[in-house]
């Protein structure tokens, strides 16, 4: 099991119900067969920056690291392409990477994931309607 693995299970398990002590979220995670120490689980939520609450643990806005996602496809994009549940972009060289930040930022539903090259970023989708819906959106950008 590793770092990045265990910190993905205590995103999952605050978002989903309140746990409001480091105690109950070690539990939770030994349901899941994840053994840690309390000094471990400190660390994690220092380093997730994650917040107490009256309703529990609950993760910060992240800050923000660069321009807008309209601002970012105004002056990047080039072209949205639909290939079942991936949606294409192309971008000017050496653009895509800052564009998938921008989109990762926007934290869309329909949106597996991204992956950049230097002037292609392909977006996975759960599914091809879901794709469909990315792939508009974006073109929405375009004002086509």
């Amino acid at each position: 099991m590793t770092k990045n693995y265990r910190q993905g299970q205590i995103l999952k398990l605050i978002r989903g119900k309140k746990i409001s002590t480091q105690d109950e979220l070690a539990r939770e995670l030994r349901e899941f067969q994840i053994e840690t120490t309390q000094v471990t689980l400190s660390r994690d939520i220092r380093e997730m920056k994650l917040v107490k609450t009256a309703d529990g643990y609950r993760e910060t806005l992240p800050d923000p690291t660069g321009p807008s996602l309209g601002q970012v496809m105004a002056e990047y994009l080039l072209d949205v392409r639909l290939a079942q549940n991936l949606v294409i972009l192309r971008t000017s060289t050496g653009s895509a990477n800052s564009l998938a930040v921008a989109l990762d930022q926007e934290n869309w539903g329909e949106i597996a994931g991204t992956i950049a090259g230097d002037d292609t970023v392909m977006i996975a989708c759960w599914d091809d309607q879901r794709a469909k819906v990315v792939q508009e959106r974006l073109l929405a950008y375009l004002n086509i």
